[in-house]
C-alpha cells in the first residue's frame, strides 16, 4: 500500500509564463520552487501525480548531518537551521524536530568507523558525542540488551515524510508560486540551444529557467534531450507500527535494524542499506559507472524483479511530445515491497525493542531510491543546455538535506553566493573512473 502522504489541494491550471519551471514535487523540486517564491520569482511546479507521494514520502524523515559524507556535511548543517526557518515561515507543522539521533553498535570495527568521522566533524562545528558502554546502554535501555557504544547526535532531527512536501508547496503558493498536480512535463523547447519552454500535456509554458527535480525520472527525462545521466535506482522496504508501544528514543539506529517515532504516535522500521535491485535498461546501460558501488555495497543488495522495468521510470526510448508518455502511464510509483525484507525487518525490531512485540502493523511499502555512482547528488547548472539546472540522485539522502539544495539552486538561478561549496556536486565528475569514490556514509 502506498506510505501515508497529506495530500493537497491546488487549481492545477498552467501559466502561460513564467521566470522558472521546476519539474518534480518532491522534497528537492518543492524546496527549490520555495525558495525561489520566497526570492520575488514567478516560479511554477509541476508534478506529474500527487506532491509528495514518491520517494519523499517513503523515507524513514531522518534530517542528520552525523555520518554524511564530507561532501554533503554543509548542505546537512545548513538543512537543519532551514527545516527550522520553513516551517516558522509557512505556519503549519513540517513535523520537524531536533530530537536527536541515538547510533547503538557492540561492532568494534564500526564503532571506530563512528569516532573517526566524528573527530573530522567536530573541526566543522557539528555536535557528536561518543558514547561509552554504560553511557550507551543508558540510553538503549529500551532494547534490553548491552552495547559495547554508540553516537549521540542532539543537534539532528527528524521530519514527518506524510507532511513534509506538501506543506512546503502550500508555502510556494504562500509565496504567490503555482503548483499544478497531475501534469507531466514532456520536454523542452529550445531558442538558440537555450532553454525557452517546458512541453506539458496540458500545453507549453513559457520560460528560460527549468529545473528537473524528477527524482528516478530524472535520467529518462534527459535522455529525451540527448544528455547522460548515470542513474540507478534500488527498492527499499519498510514498514510502520501502529502507535501503543512504551516511550522509546525518537530516531534509533543499530546495524540490524532502526526505529523511528512516526508523528502519529507510530514508528517506522527499517534495515539500513538493504533494498532490491530491480534491472532497467539504463541500470543496464550505465552499469559500468555503478560497478564500484555494487563490489563495496552487494552484501546489502539483493535481486529483485521486473516491476521497475515495468514502470517505465528508466527506459531509454525517446517519446513523442504530443502523445502520452510513460510519466502519464504511472502517475505515482508505488512498487510492492519485499515480503522477506519486511518479515525481517519486524522479526529485528521486535527482537530488539520488547516494548514493540504486541504492536500490531499499520502498513508496509516500498519506494525507490534514485542513486548516483558515489552515492553524493548532482545539483549543477551547466550540463549542457543554458538553463537548465539538474538536481537529482540524492540517492537516499534527498529529505533531510532537502531545504538545503533546494536554496542552492536557488542561488545558482539568482546569481547569488551559494550556501555551499558547488563543485562536488557537477555532473561532470562522472567523466572519470569511480573506484575509490563510492560513499562510506
Amino acid at each position: 500500500m502506498p506510505a501515508p502522504l497529506h495530500l493537497i489541494d491546488t487549481p492545477n491550471i498552467l501559466p502561460p509564463a513564467a521566470d522558472c519551471v521546476v519539474i518534480g514535487g518532491g522534497i528537492v523540486g518543492v524546496c527549490a520552487a520555495y525558495w525561489l517564491a520566497r526570492a520575488g520569482q514567478k516560479v511554477v511546479l509541476l508534478e506529474k501525480g500527487a506532491v509528495g507521494a514518491e520517494q519523499s514520502s517513503r523515507n524513514w524523515g531522518w534530517c542528520r548531518q552525523q555520518n554524511r559524507d564530507a561532501r554533503e556535511l554543509p548542505l546537512a548543517t545548513r538543512s537543519l537551521g532551514l527545516w527550522e526557518e520553513m516551517a516558522a515561515d509557512i505556519g503549519d507543522s513540517l513535523g520537524f524536530s531536533r530530537c536527536g539521533l541515538l547510533y547503538l553498535s557492540n561492532n568494534e570495527a564500526e564503532l571506530e568507523g563512528w569516532a573517526k568521522w566524528g573527530r573530522f566533524a567536530k573541526g566543522t562545528g557539528v555536535e557528536t558525542h561518543m558514547l561509552t558502554p554504560d553511557q550507551a546502554n543508558a540510553r538503549g535501555g529500551v532494547t534490553g540488551q548491552r552495547w559495547k557504544g554508540g553516537v549521540w547526535s542532539p543537534t539532528d532531527g527528524t521530519a514527518d515524510p506524510s507532511r513534509a512536501a506538501p506543506m512546503i508547496a502550500l508555502g510556494v503558493e504562500k509565496h504567490g508560486g503555482h503548483i499544478v498536480q497531475t501534469c507531466a512535463s514532456r520536454g523542452l523547447e529550445l531558442e538558440a540551444g537555450r532553454v525557452a519552454g517546458v512541453i506539458t500535456e496540458m500545453g507549453v509554458i513559457r520560460t528560460s529557467s527549468v529545473v528537473v527535480a524528477g527524482g528516478a525520472w530524472a535520467g529518462s527525462f534527459l535522455h529525451q534531450l540527448g544528455l547522460f545521466f548515470p542513474q540507478a535506482a534500488i527498492r527499499s522496504s519498510i514498514l510502520a507500527l501502529q502507535p501503543g508501544a512504551a516511550p522509546l528514543p525518537a530516531a534509533l539506529y543499530t546495524t540490524g535494524v532502526s526505529v523511528t517515532r512516526r508523528g502519529d504516535g507510530g514508528h517506522t522500521l527499517a534495515i539500513s542499506g538493504r533494498a532490491n535491485l530491480d534491472p532497467t535498461q539504463r541500470a543496464l546501460a550505465g552499469l559500468r559507472h555503478f560497478l564500484p558501488m555494487f563490489a563495496r555495497r552487494w552484501r546489502s543488495l539483493r535481486p529483485g524483479g521486473l516491476q521497475a522495468w515495468q514502470a517505465g521510470f528508466e527506459t531509454r526510448s525517446r517519446w513523442a511530445m504530443d502523445q502520452p508518455t510513460p510519466m502519464e502511464h504511472m502517475r505515482i510509483l508505488d512498487p510492492r515491497p519485499s515480503a522477506r525484507t519486511i518479515a525481517e525487518t519486524l522479526a529485528r525490531a521486535r527482537a530488539l525493542v520488547p516494548a514493540l512485540r504486541d504492536v500490531p502493523v499499520q502498513a508496509a511499502w516500498a519506494g525507490y531510491i534514485d542513486s548516483t555512482p558515489d552515492g553524493v547528488p548532482v545539483i549543477d547548472a551547466d550540463i549542457g543546455i543554458p538553463g537548465l539546472v539538474l538536481a537529482a540522485g540524492l540517492s537516499g539522502h534527498g529529505f533531510g538535506i532537502g531545504p538545503g539544495v533546494g536554496h542552492l539552486i536557488a542561488d545558482m538561478l539568482l546569481g547569488r553566493q551559494p550556501i555551499a561549496e558547488t563543485k562536488a556536486y557537477r555532473l561532470s565528475r562522472f567523466s572519470q573512473s569511480q573506484w575509490g569514490k563510492v560513499s562510506d556514509f
